[in-house]
């Protein structure tokens, strides 16, 4: 690499690293490498869709199995659609 004279060798390199590490913590947030104990769902996991999204039914109505996690923190549930978020299930006992 080429570095003119006058230029703090230090600051670069500080300013470098702190690059690559922004960038890191970017592919996380784009769903990118997700690591394993920062995932709130796992595959098999029994969940509860919150009252306020299936009125008149009950806890035992409202479960369902978790059957793929997908990169973006969304999950696949067993019966039912589409994607489902965190947001949208009760919160573990």
């Amino acid at each position: 690499m080429f570095f003119r004279s006058g230029v703090n060798h230090q600051t670069l390199n500080v300013a470098r690293v702190a690059m690559l590490r922004s960038g890191g913590e970017a592919n996380n947030r784009r769903g990118g490498i997700v690591a394993e104990g920062n995932v709130w769902a796992r595959p098999g996991m029994v969940v509860v869709f919150r009252a306020e999204l299936m009125p008149g039914r009950s806890a035992a109505e409202r479960s369902f199995r978790i059957t793929r996690v997908l990169s973006n923190h969304r999950v696949l549930v067993e019966g039912i659609t589409g994607e489902h978020t965190a947001s949208e299930f009760e919160a573990r006992k």
